[in-house]
C-alpha cells in the first residue's frame, strides 16, 4: 500500500474573480520525485504556497504527512524544506554565515549541522566568500541547503533550475537525484523546463488553469507519448505531399525547421522510405522516435498535431 506525503481533496483557491485553483485532487507517493507541469499562471505556485501554510485555501482540504488541522498541519510543516520564489540569502554573509542565521531562525539545535549540509550540496569549500558573489548555480545550492537544514524529509521547490547555465543545470539535477535516491527524500519540483523533468521525475502532475489535468508516473508517460518516424528530406512541401497521398494520412506534423514528424507507420517503416524515395526525395534523416514530456504536455492542454 502506498503511503503519501501530500494528499490533496478538493483544494481550490480564490483570488477575487480569478479561480487560481480549482478543485485540484493530487496525491504524492513517499520516495517519488514529482514534477508539477504548468504553464506560467496554471496555479502551481498557489498549490505550493497553500501547503507551505503561505496561504489559505478558498475550498477543500489537504493532508502532509496523514494530518489536516491545526494546530498538526503546524508540526507536520517541519519536516518539509522549502525554496518558494528563490532561495532568501543574505547577500553579505558568508554561505556557513546563512546556514547559521536560517539554523536559528528556524531554531534547529547544534552547529553541527551547518557544516554537514554545505559538504552535501557542494558548498564546504567557498569559506569567506559572500553571497552575493556567488554564482547563480551557487545560490540555487546554497538555497537547497536551507531548505535541507533540520533533516526534512520532504522538498518543495518552485523553478529550482530557472535561470541556471547548462552546467548549473546538471549540478542541481544530481544532486536532487541524490538527496532522493540516498536520502530517501520526496521532492515536489515545480517547473516549467520539461525536457530537464523528464530526466528527474518519478512521477508527474499536470496543471492548466488551475485545473489538474493528470497524473501519471514516468513508465504510463512512456507507455503513452506517441511515437512517430522523424524524417528530413531536401524538399519538406514535396514529401508532405507524398506522404498524404501515396500513403493516404494526414496523420503528421510538419516542424519550423522542415523535419517531418509522421505518426502511425513506426511498425513499417520501409513503406514510407518506399514511397518517397520513388519520387524522387533524397531523403537525410529517417528514424523512429518517441515524444518527449514536452510534446504530450503541449498535446494535454490542447496542442494539436497536423490533421
Amino acid at each position: 500500500m502506498n503511503e503519501y506525503v501530500l494528499k490533496t481533496s478538493r483544494l481550490s483557491k480564490k483570488y477575487q474573480n480569478n479561480m487560481a485553483l480549482d478543485q485540484v485532487n493530487l496525491a504524492i507517493i513517499k520516495g517519488s520525485i514529482y514534477g508539477f507541469i504548468g504553464q506560467n499562471g496554471a496555479g502551481k505556485s498557489t498549490l505550493i504556497r497553500l501547503i507551505a501554510g503561505l496561504a489559505f485555501p478558498t475550498a477543500g482540504t489537504f493532508e502532509l504527512f496523514g494530518v489536516s488541522h491545526e494546530p498538526e498541519l503546524h508540526e507536520a510543516r517541519k519536516r518539509i524544506g522549502t525554496i518558494i520564489e528563490g532561495p532568501a540569502l543574505y547577500p553579505n554573509m558568508t554561505a556557513a554565515e546563512n546556514l547559521e542565521a536560517h539554523r536559528l531562525l528556524k531554531g534547529i539545535p547544534g552547529k553541527e549541522c551547518v557544516e554537514k549540509t554545505l559538504a552535501l550540496v557542494g558548498l564546504q569549500d567557498t569559506e569567506k566568500k559572500k553571497a552575493k558573489n556567488f554564482s547563480l548555480g551557487m545560490k540555487q545550492r546554497l538555497g537547497l541547503a536551507i531548505a535541507l537544514l533540520g533533516d526534512p524529509e520532504f522538498l518543495i521547490l518552485d523553478e529550482p533550475i530557472n535561470g541556471l547555465d547548462p552546467m548549473g543545470v546538471v549540478e542541481i539535477r544530481e544532486l536532487l537525484k541524490k538527496l532522493n535516491q540516498e536520502y530517501g527524500i520526496t521532492i515536489l519540483i515545480s517547473s516549467h523546463i520539461l525536457s530537464e523533468l523528464h530526466l528527474l521525475a518519478t512521477h508527474y502532475g499536470i496543471i492548466h488553469n488551475g485545473e489538474l489535468l493528470e497524473q501519471l508516473t514516468a513508465q504510463e508517460l512512456n507507455e503513452k507519448s506517441q511515437h512517430y518516424l522523424h524524417i528530413k528530406v531536401d524538399n519538406p512541401e514535396k514529401c508532405a505531399s507524398i506522404i498524404e497521398s501515396k500513403l493516404a494520412t494526414n496523420n503528421f506534423e510538419v516542424m519550423p525547421n522542415g523535419v517531418i514528424k509522421l505518426f502511425g507507420f513506426v511498425d513499417v517503416p520501409g513503406k514510407v522510405s518506399q514511397a518517397l524515395t520513388n519520387e524522387g526525395l533524397v531523403i537525410e534523416q529517417f528514424m523512429p522516435m518517441g515524444e518527449d514530456l514536452e510534446a504530450y504536455f503541449t498535446k494535454r492542454i490542447g496542442g494539436v498535431h497536423h490533421g
